[in-house]
């Protein structure tokens, strides 16, 4: 599925946008995703408590990807509850936009798709985050990954300064 394939439908909420906001168009809102270099992912622990901590991640065929060793808290949480929301942005109030996808992380395990996935990290982050594939997994020197794949169900986005905004992208269940 191309990215063009999924374009949700959007709706500016006007009790937090200032009366001159608009919604940000979709495309926009991609390229912000699409070039972010620092997300931040949210998970709940088993015992109901989240879990916040930062990481890089990649656009790619209408989903976010990320990677996780198996014995990290974020992949010991996923095993017991996949929604997640992965969050970017600038740390202003009075300028810049913020992006807030909710969704639910899925394990990419075919390594064709994870050696497409593995040339787009390195390509987006360098060659520090070059990744080998090997059964289902990311390869990092002696250690290896699990990489998930988050596709949109709700993105918020919060335009900072003026105007303030907060748009609503939602994705039909059938995009899912």
């Amino acid at each position: 599925m191309t990215d063009n394939a999924r374009e949700p439908r959007a709706s500016l909420d006007t009790r937090y946008s200032d009366e001159a906001a608009t919604a940000r168009p979709w495309p926009e809102v991609l390229a912000l995703l699409s070039a972010a270099e620092l997300f931040w992912i949210s998970t709940v622990r088993p015992d109901g408590r989240p879990h916040v901590t930062p990481l890089p991640a990649v656009w790619s065929e209408g989903a976010l990807h990320f990677c996780t060793g198996p014995e990290e808290r974020k992949a010991r949480n996923l095993a017991g509850n996949a929604h997640v929301v992965l969050t970017t942005g600038t740390n202003t109030w009075d300028e810049g936009y913020d992006v807030v996808v909710e969704g639910e992380a899925v394990r990419v395990t075919d390594d064709s798709r994870l050696r497409e996935l593995a040339a787009a990290w390195e390509a987006k982050y360098g060659s520090f985050w070059h990744f080998d594939v090997r059964e289902g997994c990311f390869r990092h020197g002696s250690g290896h990954a699990f990489v998930f794949s988050v596709a949109p169900r709700t993105v918020f986005g919060f335009g900072k300064g003026e105007p303030f905004s907060q748009t609503r992208w939602r994705f039909s269940r059938e995009d899912q």
